[in-house]
């Protein structure tokens, strides 16, 4: 079994699920201080942007998907398993994200474009690095019409 402890939460922006529109939310990460000092974020301000792993904690067990759905529901759209899509109805329920570190003041990370809500448990933090992005990517043009207004 795997045991993992939120090393923070999210605190404001977003306190509703909306699909759309994140570029411009501002949010916090505050790290655990119980858990945490100072120097677990020595260096990060040096980085653009972080990757942040959270938890859909909203999302009840009966929610849950496991196989194919057409995404938000729109026709138009094939239907896709889950694992072809980024929904936060996922088996475990885990979101991962790229946004924008805008500060770090303490153990409170000052984020944009973060698309977790208020109170979200935060798994893990890490450093963006272009490195571990592939050189050339494809997707189906169903995702590229999904994200049109995501940011």
């Amino acid at each position: 079994m795997i045991s993992v402890e939120p090393v923070g939460f999210v605190i404001g922006g977003r306190s509703a699920v909306l699909d759309d529109d994140w570029g411009a939310v501002s949010a916090i990460i505050r790290l655990d201080p119980d858990r945490f000092g100072l120097d677990a974020v020595v260096g990060l301000d040096a980085f653009s942007h972080i990757c942040v792993v959270f938890q859909f904690h909203l999302v009840g067990a009966a929610e849950v998907v496991t196989g194919a759905r057409r995404p938000r529901g729109n026709l138009a759209w094939p239907e896709v398993g889950m694992f072809a899509q980024r929904a936060r109805m996922r088996p475990n329920r885990l979101g991962v994200s790229n946004c924008e570190l805008v500060a770090v003041d303490g153990l409170d990370l000052r984020v944009q474009g973060l698309d977790a809500i208020d109170g979200s448990p935060v798994l893990d933090v890490k450093p963006f690095m272009r490195e571990f992005e592939p050189v050339e990517s494809r997707q189906p043009r169903w995702a590229t019409e999904l994200m049109a207004g995501y940011y």
